[in-house]
């Protein structure tokens, strides 16, 4: 039996910890996910909806995002 790791559970993890670690936290100390450090910032764009719908991250208008 083979071992898939759970991606969408390490992206959200990741989104969340790039986004902290740049100080994303509010409106204005926003970052796009690129600036954030996420590799891949567009692969993977139903995760980020998720977390959005979820509430667990925002974004701005100008589609940044912040926790």
């Amino acid at each position: 039996m083979a071992f898939f790791p759970p991606i969408p559970l390490i992206r959200k993890n990741v989104i969340l910890k790039k986004l902290r670690d740049c100080g994303a936290t509010s409106e204005k100390t926003a970052r796009t996910l690129a600036e954030a450090g996420v590799i891949n910032p567009n692969g993977f764009k139903h995760i980020t909806e998720l977390l959005v719908r979820q509430g667990a991250i925002h974004r701005t208008s100008d589609s940044r995002y912040y926790v």
